[in-house]
């Protein structure tokens, strides 16, 4: 079973893979991880990508669509992957389809988290990490306290991009780029919707209960 995993930025979709991984023994797959792999091992590819992202270009859909493959080709995670935000276009999911197939694997489902723009600021706006032990808060929705913090609010740090406008134009981007990717999968019968708006357990367990649906 390979999974993939959609939602505006914000929506909680790493949160809900890394939930998946552990429920399920999957291996997440994100693009920016595997980016961020290459470049930490300084490797030709790695030194070619940073390149591409201090010029604050694009990485290209060849070097990721090669990095996919590398992930499909292993057999250690043969049907086990759950993809979190990859594919981001329609081209890129056109390939996906061809590579799974190669690699006599199949996409199981596709979970799409709906979450209206409002909350996305919300969410997004409030976020915040300890730098420390690495734990995610939100200023709103999970504040940092005693209780469920020990290192201090001193050590908790926003992302210097977590702005307004930044959001905004990231929600329509995905917006523009993605309703063609969820036609593609709606149409291979492959497209479940989650409400991406309650709680974090709640949403996990609509998510465990597509999943525990298709394994049957």
């Amino acid at each position: 079973m390979n999974i993939i995993l959609f939602g505006p930025p914000g929506a909680g979709k790493g949160t809900q893979a890394d939930k998946i991984v552990n429920e399920f023994d999957f291996h997440k797959v994100s693009t920016g991880d595997l980016l961020r792999e290459q470049i930490s091992n300084n490797t030709e590819i790695g030194i070619k990508i940073k390149e591409i992202i201090d010029k604050g270009q694009f990485v290209s859909d060849e070097i990721i669509d090669n990095l996919i493959k590398k992930i499909l080709s292993n057999k250690k995670y043969f049907n086990r992957l759950v993809f979190d935000g990859y594919p981001r276009n329609l081209n890129q999911a056109k390939t996906l389809e061809y590579l799974v197939k190669k690699n006599n694997q199949k996409i199981t489902c596709v979970l799409s988290l709906n979450v209206e723009r409002d909350l996305i600021v919300k969410r997004v706006l409030g976020r915040q990490s300890c730098n420390k032990c690495g734990q995610i808060f939100n200023e709103y929705f999970r504040p940092s306290s005693k209780e469920n913090h020990q290192c201090g609010d001193s050590f908790l740090v926003k992302r210097p991009d977590d702005n307004e406008e930044t959001i905004l134009k990231r929600f329509e981007t995905y917006q523009d780029k993605t309703l063609p990717i969820l036609n593609f999968y709606k149409n291979l019968n492959l497209l479940h919707e989650v409400n991406g708006k309650v709680e974090i357990d709640q949403i996990f367990k609509e998510i465990r209960e597509i999943i525990a649906s298709l394994e049957t």
